[in-house]
């Protein structure tokens, strides 16, 4: 594979961060890898690992002469590190995000981007339920989608030439607008999330099931809004707090739905519950034909899996 950006900086050493640095190495994308992470424990331990050809102790060396710098900590803080890596930004530099809210991102990011830099946002819609820079690794992105959401103005050929590494890390790819991407994700990833802290947190609430009972009895479906609700507390704090409106939205549209549902459980309406059903069955039957997940048994996990 062709060089894409002869170094690539990234700023936050998470699962992201550290998937991406894989993926970048496997397909051999970057000619250089440098990092930063604001936690000492985080650089050591990504020194030792060797997660990047360079871990630097501020983030203004991690981007000094940087062709790509990755913005990858938490939404709330973009404004803030953009604000101090913007003098060491060389000519030509183009800045992007992996958070998944772009309206905020784009409004806290931008007044700070110096004119000699560009800013694209992307989003790549893969993760999982852990964190840290030992968590990444390189097939996080493969057959999954990387939204690419540039702003007003933005450079075609820079556009493209970050959709062409996407895909090298083994994304797909597709633009989008920043508004629309906002509420395309509270649908399919804030709210089910918000959802999953709450039913875990109901049954943490049930005085009359132990801690124990839940844990030892959590079937599958109580077992995945616990691996949900696992998610790093910092990052869905922001996401929930940049995303309000569509978020606010969606959790709206899902009460309404909710309250249906009670009410035929409450009358006793099987037909409305069954055609209800059946529709979400057919939702599901299609994310298994796109190829977003499996239809193994117990979805593809191994009996020992976490």
């Amino acid at each position: 594979m062709t060089i894409l950006y002869n170094r690539v900086a990234l700023i936050g050493l998470g699962l992201i961060a550290g998937s991406m640095s894989l993926a970048m190495r496997r397909a051999g994308v970057a000619g250089e890898i440098t990092g930063y992470a604001r936690s000492s424990e985080t650089r050591n331990t990504a020194r030792e690992i060797g997660l990047v050809d360079h871990v630097c102790d501020t983030a203004l060396d991690a981007v000094k002469d940087a062709d790509l710098v990755v913005l990858a900590v938490p939404v709330g803080a973009m404004g803030t590190v953009m604000a101090e890596i913007a003098p060491a930004l060389k000519q030509g530099a183009v800045v992007t995000d992996v958070g998944s809210v772009k309206g905020d991102i784009f409004a806290s990011v931008l007044p700070h981007l110096p004119e000699q830099a560009e800013f694209i946002g992307t989003h790549p819609m893969a993760g999982t339920e852990h964190s840290g820079p030992n968590s990444g690794f390189a097939e996080l992105f493969d057959k999954r989608w990387c939204l690419i959401v540039p702003p007003e103005g933005a450079s075609e050929t820079e556009i493209q030439r970050l959709e062409k590494f996407w895909r090298a890390l083994g994304s797909d790819t597709k633009r989008m607008e920043a508004e629309h991407h906002d509420l395309v994700c509270a649908v399919v990833s804030h709210t089910p999330h918000l959802i999953a802290y709450t039913m875990v947190g109901v049954a943490d609430d049930l005085s009359r099931v132990t801690d124990q009972e839940v844990i030892e009895f959590s079937a599958a479906g109580f077992r995945d809004f616990t691996r949900i609700a696992a998610s790093d507390p910092t990052m869905w704090r922001d996401v929930f707090l940049s995303n309000k409106d569509a978020t606010l939205e969606i959790l709206g549209r899902f009460t309404e739905e909710l309250f249906a549902l009670q009410r035929a459980i409450r009358i006793g309406d099987g037909d409305h519950l069954h055609d209800y059903f059946t529709r979400t069955r057919a939702i599901r039957r299609g994310i298994i034909e796109a190829g977003q997940d499996t239809d193994a048994p117990n979805f593809g996990r191994h009996s020992d899996a976490t």
